[in-house]
């Protein structure tokens, strides 16, 4: 139980990088804090709390969170200051070294946060925080064993359900198995309880979240099919979308079960990072172009109108001109909507250090503005596609007064402005306009 004293009054800040995961977990441990009796700080206000959750997917996130633990700490003199996250685990010792940090936590100890903070937290709440630097050790990756539960939606109205952790994958280029541990899960009827927690608070979307989350069932002998099966019978949740889906675990079972489902959007976040077999196969990937094109095949077949957005991650160690010409090429004859397109970056203690050919940064950042520009083109005709249709849309409020923002099932932006009060969470069929000023989402015919 927690020390509701402790906490009663205090105001918290929170950080997020990363992934959708990070989110889910930063916003559950708010939500606990929030529960304690401690707020979100305002605007101008000294919180006496500060959470940074961090991400360690590439050499700028790491500068990212650095950067980020240092403007709290002066954002936020005299706070308790808590980092945790995949940096944290992965280089403890050097977030323990940034002054002002009093805490780090490693994947295990996250579950644990209230505790720790109850710890260092003084009795009188108006005696001013004093907490003496101590560092916890991340735990060592064979040991990272827990699955924490989150389902939270943040400040926003799609709730966030972590329903896996982990990866057992070790792609040559990634740190996140030793960052995260390996795969594990919560059951099937934890997950679904979950979610009707969600609908009674009000929650008409759910994003499953996880590491990858198409391994589902390691810990519990379940399956991934079966756990859609049960959050689709859930009353109250109109949404689902599957964040991210490796291409071999995408099945067709998954697939046919999605295209007929009451509640799964025509929406897909599916990984290739590389549209040449043989950098492919230097990864450690468990698909070939092959497989990964008729995959995205299958989802146009079934569900026309699906957005599929697709990882691709250049100028890793290995990929030579020529397959950055075959990515390249794979890429523009592939039926996707969009790319998120990461620039390969050498991590500390990855297989990937061992292959020959590293491409100059230079080169790394001409390929990636290549592909940016093709993501673009993909994403403006996708969109344009739509213009003039009508869509279900999720509103949700925007910062400008009497204006909604939101997503179409298929996940197109929306511009709702001049609207009346009280449609935030509100599903709507609305006609798709034309582009916004600055092409970033359809505006909604009034």
């Amino acid at each position: 139980m927690e020390q509701t004293g402790l906490f009663e009054g205090r105001t918290a800040a929170y950080y997020t990088l990363g992934c959708k995961l990070n989110f889910a977990e930063t916003a559950t441990i708010a939500r606990r804090l929030e529960d304690a009796g401690v707020r979100r700080v305002g605007e101008k206000e000294c919180a006496d709390i500060c959470i940074v959750n961090t991400c360690s997917v590439t050499e700028v996130a790491d500068h990212k969170c650095r950067q980020a633990i240092h403007r709290l700490v002066r954002r936020h003199p005299g706070a308790l200051v808590i980092v945790t996250g995949c940096y944290a685990q992965l280089q403890p010792e050097r977030v323990a070294a940034i002054e002002g940090v009093d805490l780090v936590l490693g994947q295990n100890e996250k579950g644990d946060i209230m505790r720790y903070i109850a710890e260092r937290l003084p009795m009188g709440s108006d005696e001013r925080l004093l907490v003496a630097h101590e560092h916890y050790a991340a735990t060592r990756t064979k040991d990272i064993t827990r699955f924490v539960p989150s389902c939270s939606r943040g400040e926003r109205t799609r709730f966030f359900l972590k329903v896996q952790d982990g990866c057992d994958y070790y792609c040559t280029y990634c740190t996140i198995p030793f960052a995260r541990g390996r795969s594990r899960n919560g059951s099937i009827a934890q997950l679904v309880d979950a979610a009707r927690t969600a609908a009674a608070e009000g929650g008409k979307e759910i994003v499953i979240t996880g590491v990858n989350i198409g391994d589902y069932g390691h810990t519990t002998g379940e399956s991934f099919i079966d756990l859609l099966r049960a959050l689709d019978a859930v009353d109250g949740i109109e949404r689902y979308r599957i964040s991210s889906l490796e291409p071999n675990l995408l099945t067709d079972e998954v697939l046919e079960f999605c295209a007929a489902s009451r509640a799964f959007m025509p929406h897909f976040h599916i990984p290739l990072q590389s549209g040449s077999d043989a950098v492919l196969k230097l990864m450690h990937r468990r698909y070939d172009t092959a497989l990964f094109y008729n995959k995205i095949a299958r989802v146009r077949e079934l569900m026309p109108d699906a957005f599929i957005g697709i990882d691709v991650i250049v100028g890793t160690r290995g990929e030579t001109e020529d397959y950055f010409a075959e990515t390249e090429c794979f890429l523009e004859a592939l039926p996707c909507s969009q790319l998120h397109v990461f620039s390969y970056s050498e991590r500390p203690g990855t297989a990937a250090l061992r292959i020959p050919h590293a491409v100059a940064p230079e080169e790394k950042h001409e390929r990636s503005q290549r592909l940016l520009a093709l993501s673009d083109r993909k994403l403006h005709d996708f969109y344009s596609r739509y213009i003039g249709t009508q869509r279900p849309v999720l509103l949700e409020h925007s910062r400008k007064a009497g204006c909604y923002s939101g997503f179409t099932d298929n996940y197109i932006k929306i511009e709702l402005e001049n609207a009346a009060a009280g449609l935030d969470n509100k599903i709507m069929d609305l006609r798709l306009g034309q582009w916004n000023a600055d092409g970033t989402a359809l505006k909604i015919e009034q």
